[in-house]
């Protein structure tokens, strides 16, 4: 009995887990694609395409699957169609199996349907198809229904790019001129696509110019097409230079409605006509119009997702270099919110400075302030920089500023005291033998300073104002101290410092300038240290007041728009706004079609896309090495 029931188990668990009859999934798609039944045709097709999407190799039932395309239903026609775009290069020869199909549904009474089939035969990147594709295309390019006529104009496109030659024999590049002028706005817009796909590929760039009865067509077409086919037509105005003044003037009215679209990528490419075509306009009130018009859309772009965000403020940065009454009462749209990424208020800080000015200066003295004492460390930095930055910029706001600086100061927080240090910097290059009062206030965190930067700063205020400061002397001691474990930096400028000291007060410090001199030409490792240092040398040797000269020369100035692009660069970032180039603000050139640029190469151009190569240094052997008698007062 026992035997029995554990037989009758294995006879069980056989049937059920090892069993050998079944033939496996592909076995069953396949029959349920040949069943008579259209609901159990319908359902495998269904689980091939899941199959397909999840990444399974289900093209072994090519076959199979093209049998079905000869069917009424709409549903199972796309998922067939579907398939046979996606499987279509690997079977290429079984491919010409669907030609009768596809041409019998191009003629189909069902707009939907003859769109499909061209759209089906356009995406089917197979060479022996292109043949058969000729005709129905150049029928769907004539329907009557617009929607089979968009559909066409991208097959037309996809053909170029599949066999260029063929599709101008046939004629259908000059049929897409003529379908420009369509009367249906998607159909100008699916044209326009078509025809500038087809001439960034063609080796003539000039298959396609907007004259002047084209622009009039885009211009009445604009108000009717879907946002895209708007970006598009936008595209093409803003590639075209105006013939007069009353041309630009026209274009600028049509696309000022644009700017209230709810779409961000709409907006940017109104904000990118309106910008190139404002130069060309000689009314002063539509002048006046469009600077008014432009501000609102921009600071609603503001109020997005962080990416759009950045990306705008990106965009923004140009727009106010091009055009800075755009923004210049809007200062306080670009105020940080506590949780706006980092990426964010940095842009918004260089914003805030763009558009700083006497009227606004104190509002935003007080709201960097306030970042100064933020946990963020780089951002309460770049906030420091940012009230240096209006210091330089704005001179009647200038003693404000210090006094903003030093309240920061007086908080004793390391960093925030080393970035002030290093914006005071720039404000004694701006403002020479000016605001003199502030260095003893320097002086005294003289111990909490330990990064490079800040100390290199400090004792460039040091050299530069010696005279002043009663114990520079004993300040450059203490830095000389420790020479040799300071950053190549601090060394170039506590040489520098010692050597302007000299110059001033030649009675005091003879004993110093030759210790730091010796120093640094024979046991200083940099070459660049090394050569400065015998050049001073030679100079305080041979010719002091040459030395003098020289050293003590008056500094060429600062200003703070020098971080501005050329304008020859921002020109083309101009144009070239709400796309990758206006965000990197580098030309497309540099990152698109330049392949051969290596990665250092990319990597090392300055803003305005110039490439720049280190300059070569002078070989230490060739500089011959002064004797320590050579030194005279004076």
């Amino acid at each position: 009995m026992a035997s029995k029931v554990i037989a009758e188990i294995q006879r069980s668990f056989k049937t059920n887990y090892f069993s050998t009859t079944k033939k496996g999934e592909t076995y069953e798609l396949r029959a349920d694609l040949n069943s008579e039944y259209r609901e159990a045709r319908k359902d495998a097709v269904k689980r091939v395409i899941a199959n397909m999407t999840v990444g399974k190799d289900v093209s072994g039932l090519f076959p199979d699957v093209i049998k079905n395309m000869q069917t009424e239903d709409i549903e199972l026609k796309k998922l067939v169609y579907l398939y046979l775009m996606n499987y279509a290069k690997t079977q290429p020869e079984l491919v010409i199996l669907a030609v009768n199909t596809f041409v019998k549904d191009a003629e189909d009474h069902n707009p939907l349907i003859r769109s499909l089939a061209i759209r089906t035969m356009g995406c089917v990147r197979v060479d022996k198809i292109t043949d058969y594709l000729c005709e129905p295309l150049r029928k769907c390019l004539k329907d009557d229904n617009p929607y089979v006529r968009k559909t066409a104009v991208i097959a037309v496109a996809k053909l170029y790019d599949l066999n260029p030659e063929l599709a101008v024999e046939n004629g259908f590049v000059s049929m897409l001129h003529d379908l420009v002028s369509d009367s249906n706005p998607m159909v100008v817009a699916n044209s326009l696509t078509a025809l500038r796909e087809i001439n960034e590929n063609s080796p003539n760039k000039d298959l396609f110019v907007v004259n002047t009865e084209i622009l009039n067509k885009l211009l009445i077409a604009l108000n009717e097409c879907t946002e895209w086919g708007q970006i598009t037509i936008m595209s093409c105005l803003s590639e075209r230079k105006p013939k007069s003044a009353q041309e630009a003037e026209n274009i600028c009215e049509r696309v000022l409605p644009r700017l209230q679209h709810a779409n961000a990528s709409v907006v940017l490419a109104a904000v990118k006509v309106l910008l190139l075509h404002m130069d060309h306009t000689q009314s002063r009130e539509l002048l006046q119009l469009i600077i008014k018009k432009l501000a609102p859309p921009l600071v609603t772009l503001l109020s997005s997702a962080p990416e759009v965000q950045y990306v705008a403020l990106r965009n923004i940065l140009l727009i106010l270099q091009k055009r800075p009454e755009v923004l210049s009462k809007e200062i306080r749209v670009f105020f940080c919110k506590y949780n706006d990424p980092p990426y964010v208020k940095v842009e918004k800080l260089k914003l805030m400075i763009k558009l700083a000015n006497e009227t606004n200066v104190d509002q935003l003295l007080s709201e960097l302030k306030e970042y100064a004492n933020e946990v963020d460390v780089d951002f309460v930095r770049k906030a420091i920089r940012a009230i240096g930055s209006c210091a330089v910029r704005i001179e009647v706001a200038t003693e404000r500023c210090i006094n903003v600086l030093l309240d920061l100061i007086n908080t004793k927080v390391n960093y925030v005291g080393q970035e002030a240090v290093i914006v005071m910097r720039d404000v004694f290059r701006k403002y020479p033998h000016q605001y003199e009062g502030v260095i003893p206030t320097l002086c005294e965190n003289l111990e909490a300073i330990d990064e490079p930067e800040a100390k290199a700063s400090l004792i460039w205020i040091i050299g530069e104002y010696a005279h002043r400061i009663t114990n520079a002397v004993e300040l450059l001691e203490n830095f000389l101290e420790q020479f040799d474990d300071e950053s190549n930096q601090v060394q170039l400028q506590l040489l520098t410092a010692v050597v302007k000291l000299f110059l001033k007060k030649p009675t005091e410090c003879q004993d110093l300038v030759l210790k730091t001199l010796q120093t640094t030409t024979q046991t200083c490792d940099n070459p660049d240290i090394r050569d400065r240092a015998y050049i001073y040398w030679r100079l305080l040797s041979t010719d002091p007041q040459a030395a003098n000269a020289i050293v003590l020369s008056e500094k060429p100035p600062i200003s703070e728009d020098s971080q501005d692009l050329s304008e020859s660069l921002l020109n083309e970032l101009i144009f070239n706004i709400s796309t990758i180039a206006s965000v990197y603000h580098k030309p497309a050139h540099v990152f698109l079609s330049d392949a051969e640029v290596g990665v250092q190469e990319v990597q090392s151009l300055g803003d305005n896309g110039e490439r720049f190569m280190p300059e070569p240094t002078v070989p230490v052997e060739t500089v011959p090495e002064p004797t320590n008698d050579l030194l005279i007062e004076f």
